[in-house]
């Protein structure tokens, strides 16, 4: 089971990823990084709410943030042939299309909403345990807490 998440410069239609995450949660492997935006033309688009929920400034991303032709080759090389989870599969896939897009490339994975794992019910159990988490919405932070929930609707539920 891989689960990815997605931070963004906003939720508007303009709007594009600035960090992913993943984690395979039977092996480990994961990674993190920040997008700069710089080095897509047009990727101008900021929301300040958005920057005040995740944290992230752009300064962050023109510092620390890999180019995004780098993030799609990191990704297709990590996730090539896997199913990856996202449980906001409609904001992620968006984000992971606007980059794609942006390069001209294509994903080497497919991404899959929470109804690939989770029975209707299960799905119901997942959204109360979500909504008792705390989410920081950094990338990484939500995955972890992503896993543990289905974790926890998987294995430990009656």
């Amino acid at each position: 089971m891989i689960c990815i998440d997605l931070e963004a410069s906003g939720l508007a239609s303009d709007s594009y990823p600035i960090e992913i995450a993943w984690a395979c949660a039977e092996t480990g492997r994961n990674d993190s990084f920040l997008i700069n935006p710089e080095s897509v033309p047009g990727w101008t688009y900021w929301d300040e709410f958005a920057e005040e929920l995740h944290g992230i400034e752009p300064e962050l991303l023109q510092q620390e943030g890999i180019d995004a032709d780098e993030a799609c080759r990191r990704l297709n090389k990590a996730l090539k042939g896997e199913e990856v989870i996202s449980d906001a599969f409609d904001y992620d896939g968006f984000w992971l299309r606007r980059l794609y897009q942006a390069v001209g490339m294509q994903p080497s994975f497919r991404l899959v909403g929470l109804d690939a794992v989770l029975s209707g019910e299960q799905h119901i159990q997942y959204q109360f345990i979500a909504r008792t988490q705390f989410r920081r919405h950094r990338a990484m932070r939500d995955v972890e807490d992503l896993i543990s929930a289905i974790r926890t609707v998987l294995y430990e539920s009656p």
